[in-house]
């Protein structure tokens, strides 16, 4: 099956520059014509644009995100050069953005511009999202604006769904995988009697991997099987200067992963090593906002969100259980006093409260598996409630200076204070700068958000853990440079992460343990990168990335390479969309970088049980859409190179040892895949 997805992958890419030589009369809907001095740009409508304000980041619309199959949040940055999406593990399916060089902890999840997916969420939060039901991505890099609180680190990813107030209609999208996927998506809103200021909307989502595929051959599923129910209302009210967006979403997830019964690993009578984790999730959002003088931009806002997150979860013999209850309020007032002079300031209040336990059967000796068992009663809860300011200076968009300050008081961790600033400055048309300086904090959660490291078979450590801190600057020029009448834009960017203090996961001092400790030492993160982008003739565009990440952190004393993320990252995408617009290709390769394995340990044989590196590999995803008038049919394939990452599980031998160990994963699990869908139109997004 591989070798044949596989050559089906290498078709797609020779059919992509084969299709972008037919030519066709120009289609107004597909392409535009601009001028610029006297350079004429003609382009397809940009289905990435950059930020307009001091902050930078890309807006990513739906054009972009179908550019693959975007199935989820987690499958959304196939296409970014600046996001990476990672398993955290070989067994349970949980995956983390990465952002900067660092993990998801240190990159602030908002939908709708609220806080959400903390805690407990975190570990498979980015499955939570449809792909289909997001309008838009906004992604920034570095700290963001102190109007969204203290926690963005290395960045932020903002999540806009499809609103009740846009076009009515109804779009249904069917997917089915050869790894034995299957996704349903149904979207729709009405205009109550006929007014869109009084409109509200239906997403439903449901998914169902039933494969117990195993393409290694180590005994364990490659992918856990999942169940989910997601379903979501949204509405919205404008009646003067008053407006109203509110929802509530509930879902329901079961997934299912470990050993495949019967495989010859099993010695005779061992029982096969299960995990299962159930998931409730509830919750519900309400943004007010009242335009006291429109003249002037003058509003006030009242917005918030709770949520309440239970999992049931079982690793082996170790059952986990958390009930997460969250809530989040800010009052927020914009004012400008001039067309240059912007002021905002607001009000926060953030609750977190986590009732946990893990248990061990009676038989089990608890020290043999960490500091934690038995967890009956295990209670953290933390409420901060803050206040900001921040002063926009907007000289006719050719001069941002955005700088703000927030004080919070959390009654874990006391009172601790949050500057940001951020530049931007437009010399010419065909340069921009931008600079920005800032602090962030966090409040860790370790089991909850790392509930993952659960499933192997060390001992784990979790000691008092502090707060986090960390000072973050950047600095990134973007040049459009006209080359025989067409515009190359030319991007490049500096990012340095400096931790105060960090929770550190340390898989190297003790290879019997996983310890998360706090930092005891220093702990960094370079980052550049330099991106560009072209449109080589009508429709086709051309993007090519590179990224150097140097990423390293104090273990046990030591100054060490952070371990399983790749040092450098290249990618190259090409899209292509007839004239006409009937058909679209799309193909992208990324070259992942070698990096670090956790530190090996010596075996009775005297080898090592694993390299002490990992070596660079490479990726190809490719997609083909056929456009019809209400409807659309896409063929696609991904990791069409095949590669997988040898060995993921160590220890599979045995998986009730204490060298069992499934959570040093640092590539591809799954081989090549093929996939096709289905998005049908009724009516809807006609814009």
């Amino acid at each position: 099956m591989n070798k044949i997805i596989y050559l089906a992958g290498l078709t797609l890419l020779s059919v992509l520059p084969a299709a972008a030589q037919q030519t066709a009369p120009d289609s107004t809907a597909t392409l535009k014509d601009q001028t610029l001095s006297d350079v004429t740009v003609t382009a397809r409508r940009a289905s990435v644009r950059s930020l307009a304000g001091a902050i930078n980041g890309k807006d990513i619309l739906r054009d972009e995100l179908f550019k693959a199959a975007c199935c989820n949040l987690g499958e959304s940055f196939v296409n970014n050069p600046a996001v990476d999406v990672n398993y955290s593990d070989a067994a349970t399916g949980a995956k983390q953005v990465k952002l900067l060089g660092l993990s998801g902890t240190y990159v602030q999840m908002l939908t709708e511009n609220l806080p959400n997916f903390r805690g407990a969420a975190l570990p498979y939060g980015l499955g939570y999202v449809p792909g289909s039901w997001m309008k838009s991505l906004q992604v920034s890099k570095g700290n963001s604006s102190v109007k969204n609180g203290y926690e963005a680190m290395a960045g932020q990813i903002n999540v806009e769904y499809l609103k009740p107030e846009d076009p009515e209609g109804v779009t249904l999208n069917l997917y089915g995988s050869t790894m034995g996927k299957f996704e349903a998506n149904a979207d729709g809103n009405i205009h109550i009697n006929g007014n869109k200021n009084l409109s509200t909307g239906i997403l439903a989502h449901f998914e169902n991997n039933w494969s117990k595929h195993d393409g290694n051959g180590d005994g364990f599923q490659d992918d856990p099987r999942v169940r989910q129910y997601n379903l979501q209302n949204r509405w919205y009210w404008k009646s003067g200067s008053y407006m109203l967006h509110a929802g509530l979403s509930l879902l329901k997830e079961d997934r299912t992963s470990g050993q495949v019964d019967h495989h010859g690993s099993m010695t005779a009578g061992m029982t096969p090593y299960r995990i299962n984790i159930g998931t409730n999730r509830y919750e519900a959002y309400m943004k007010n906002a009242f335009i006291l003088d429109p003249a002037h931009g003058t509003n006030i806002a009242l917005m918030g969100n709770v949520s309440m997150h239970q999992q049931n979860a079982s690793y082996g013999i170790k059952d986990y259980y958390v009930n997460e209850k969250t809530a989040y309020a800010s009052l927020i007032f914009e004012t400008n006093f001039t067309d240059e002079h912007n002021l905002s300031a607001g009000l926060s209040l953030n609750h977190d409260y986590l009732h946990q336990s893990l248990t061990l059967p009676t038989s089990a000796v608890p020290a043999n598996y960490g500091n934690l068992y038995p967890l009956t009663r295990g209670i953290e809860s933390e409420t901060t409630p803050g206040a900001y300011v921040q002063y926009t200076y907007n000289l006719h968009n050719k001069l941002i200076a955005m700088a703000g300050l927030r004080i919070d008081h959390s009654n874990v961790y006391g009172t601790f204070a949050t500057p940001r600033f951020h530049l931007k400055w437009v010399p010419t048309d065909f340069l921009t700068l931008r600079l920005s300086a800032g602090k962030g904090y966090r409040s860790p959660h370790a089991l909850a958000e790392n509930n993952y490291l659960m499933a192997s078979g060390r001992r784990l450590i979790i000691d008092k853990l502090n707060q986090e801190a960390a000072w973050n600057y950047g600095a990134s020029f973007a040049f459009l440079i006209p080359i025989a009448q067409k515009m190359l834009k030319l991007n490049a960017e500096y990012y340095y992460t400096d931790f105060l203090s960090q929770t550190v996961i340390d898989y190297d001092t003790n290879p019997q343990e996983i310890h998360v400790t706090n930092l005891d030492g220093k702990s960094y993160s370079h980052t550049f990168q330099i991106d560009a982008s072209y449109p080589l003739f009508k429709g086709l565009e051309l993007t090519a990335a590179y990224r150097y990440n140097l990423v390293k952190t104090t273990y046990g004393g030591r100054l060490m390479w952070k371990p399983l993320q790749s040092r450098y990252k290249g990618l190259l995408t090409a899209s292509y969309k007839t004239p006409l617009g009937l058909w679209q290709f799309d193909a992208t390769l990324a070259l992942n970088g070698g990096g670090r394995m956790p530190e090996p340990y010596t075996l009775a044989t005297g080898n090592l049980s694993w390299e002490r590196n990992y070596k660079a590999y490479g990726q190809v995803n490719a997609q083909i859409t056929r456009y019809f008038r209400n409807f659309s049919l896409y063929l696609g394939g991904e990791n069409l190179t095949n590669f997988k990452q040898k060995n993921p599980i160590i220890g599979y031998q045995n998986p009730w040892d204490n060298s069992f160990e499934p959570t040093m994963v640092y590539g591809p699990i799954q081989g090549a895949m093929a996939y096709v869908g289905i998005r049908l139109n009724l009516g809807k997004h006609q814009q």
